[in-house]
């Protein structure tokens, strides 16, 4: 059993140090083994350009990825946090995957959306897993529109996960949906840690683009039913317990098993 948190806050656009305070009084006093924050929770999300991306992004160095480090050391917990990531001029929209030994890995988002195609390189990480230092769970982590491709959940299953996790910006309610059946279909529990709140920026064009996050975090279990969920504005920490050995076995009666039955020489893409 461990104990997993996911975090639901406003980021403000271009503040990453009032960000960063927001998420450390959010998770003061919190015992727990995993921590999950939403998509580029440091410095916003409504980029417009890939030189506005680059000037906000950092390398494994950064003080963002420091602070991260340190708080996985102080919670003796996995921290999957959205970040923008800079890597040799490029910039991605990646997750930070911190340690509590100190170690990281980078996931860097493989379906881009709206804008971001203008702003990120496409992710190159590919798909894989970070086992728990210090306890039995394996984690993979997807970032919001990803999940609109059951090809992803489906790989970091198969390649062992009990837990994905999802650090997201969503802006529409139709994730809903497709977000329990990522669970369902690959007996997994899933974790999405979204943000709330509305930002707003003036295009060249001189219209006005404003986008507002449906908050509603939400952990489903391995049945695709909600665990426990956020309202779509407050501010708030999930934290929840789980047994992830439950997902081991894909069978689902006597005769069948999500993965064993699958026949990938029929499937086309």
């Amino acid at each position: 059993m461990l104990n997993i948190s996911l975090v639901q806050f406003t980021p403000e656009f271009g503040n990453p140090m009032y960000n960063l305070q927001q998420i450390a009084a959010l998770l003061k006093g919190i015992e727990t083994d995993i921590i999950v924050l939403p998509e580029l929770c440091t410095t916003g999300y409504s980029f417009l350009s890939k030189e506005e991306a680059l000037g906000a992004s950092e390398g494994p160095d950064g003080q963002k990825v420091t602070f991260f480090k340190q708080l996985a050391k102080e919670h003796k917990a996995i921290v999957v946090a959205g970040v923008a990531e800079k890597s040799g001029g490029k910039t991605y929209n990646s997750a930070l995957i911190a340690l509590p030994g100190g170690e990281t890995k980078v996931y860097r988002k493989t379906h881009l959306f709206f804008r971001e195609k203008q702003c990120f390189e496409e992710g190159d990480s590919g798909f894989f897993i970070v086992q728990h230092p210090l306890k039995d769970c394996k984690v993979g982590v997807m970032i919001c529109n990803d999940w609109r491709y059951p090809e992803a959940a489906r790989s970091l299953a198969l390649l062992g996960a009990d837990l994905i996790a999802c650090p997201s910006n969503l802006v529409s309610d139709v994730w809903r949906i497709g977000m329990p059946a990522r669970a369902l279909e690959n007996k997994v529990f899933v974790a999405v840690a979204n943000r709330c709140g509305t930002e707003v920026r003036q295009l060249e064009d001189g219209n006005t683009q404003s986008l507002t996050f449906t908050g509603g975090s939400v952990l489903y279990n391995f049945a695709g039913e909600v665990i426990e969920q956020a309202s779509k504005t407050e501010h708030r920490v999930i934290t929840l317990q789980i047994d992830p050995l439950l997902t081991r076995d894909k069978s689902f009666n006597d005769f069948n098993d999500l993965l064993k039955d699958r026949r990938p020489g029929f499937y086309l893409g």
